[in-house]
């Protein structure tokens, strides 16, 4: 056991912990993260509780006031599902960040860790993006709702902070993988979404997989569990930055990814790509100096943590434990 993992164990024993979106692939992680860790863990499905609702949030908030709030709720998906439905990412991820972060400073949560995504970055920011990026030129058209929400959650949190010093801040993932992902075949991410094509094109004998777009586009992937390790240890910091990029600093081509995965799930045909398709941002890497300078860093390569997600999408579609909405 690591001197890092000792003080994260240390910092969090015996605190009331609120994983909000604990039946997400973020949030799952964050669960299994803290297990070892003997906290009170506080968790509620969105059937529970509908973080929308102002009215239910504070009451729940002031019911079981939480010490340490871990908000990896929301509404998320890929291109099609952004695109298609722009208006519901913005109003349902603005609306859980915002009520959940101010019930959370009504009943004097000690501490607020609000996760994003590194899409709240210009479509056109210079590469590798870095915080100060922030807010400079256009966003990408395609998820302009959602990153338009999680920049509201997480100048909610600055501005909370900066205001009535509470320990509020946030992480910037990059493109998330793992355990638990959702994939569905319209709404899943890129890299979920392909597992599941070459899963079902090897188990059908196909002799192609299209993808969209013309595979030149790179991509960032972080494991899901590396993205965990990295929220706890910003959670036992006493002065974190107010938002940090969290990456694994590596690039891989969409058509590059589609390879790697084909080789995982043994799919032996042809791959093809269809440029009628959108490509998304051209290039989208993060810069995690800052989050790195706190003595974090990421373990687990792309190729192992494929190998790893794909044992666990066979194991969850076998207990029928797919997500696929």
């Amino acid at each position: 056991m690591s001197l890092r993992t000792e003080q994260t164990g240390r910092r969090f024993e015996g605190r009331r912990v609120y994983v909000a979106g604990n039946r997400g692939m973020v949030g799952s992680a964050l669960v299994r993260a803290l297990a070892p860790w003997g906290v009170e863990l506080i968790t509620r499905s969105s059937a529970e509780l509908d973080l929308r609702d102002q009215a239910a949030t504070h009451k729940f908030f002031a019911v079981e006031r939480p010490e340490i709030v871990l908000f990896a709720a929301g509404r998320v998906g890929g291109i099609q599902a952004n695109a298609s439905a722009p208006a519901a990412f913005l109003y349902d991820n603005l609306m859980m960040a915002s009520n959940a972060i101010h019930a959370a400073y009504k009943c004097a949560c000690k501490r607020f860790v609000f996760l994003g995504s590194t899409c709240i970055y210009p479509r056109l920011a210079p590469q590798p993006m870095v915080e100060s990026s922030l807010l400079t030129s256009e966003l990408e058209p395609t998820n302009e709702g959602y990153a338009l929400a999680k920049i509201v959650g997480l100048k909610l949190c600055q501005m909370y902070r900066r205001q009535y010093g509470a320990l509020f801040h946030s992480v910037m993932p990059t493109n998330l993988y793992g355990p638990g992902d959702n994939y569905h075949p319209d709404h899943a991410h890129v890299l979920p979404s392909l597992i599941r094509r070459f899963d079902e094109a090897q188990k059908a004998g196909h002799a192609s997989v299209t993808i969209w777009g013309t595979g030149r586009p790179l991509r960032e992937f972080l494991h899901v569990d590396d993205l965990a390790d990295a929220v706890l240890h910003l959670a036992t910091l006493d002065d974190p930055p107010d938002w940090v990029n969290a990456g694994s600093g590596e690039e891989v081509s969409i058509l590059e990814l589609a390879h790697l995965i084909a080789e995982v799930v043994r799919f032996k045909g042809e791959i093809r790509t269809d440029p009628s398709r959108p490509d998304g941002t051209p290039r989208k890497l993060a810069d995690s100096t800052l989050l790195r300078s706190t003595g974090w860093r990421p373990s687990i390569a792309l190729r192992y943590g494929l190998e790893q997600t794909y044992q666990a999408f066979l194991k969850e579609n076998e207990c029928g434990l797919i997500r696929a909405r």
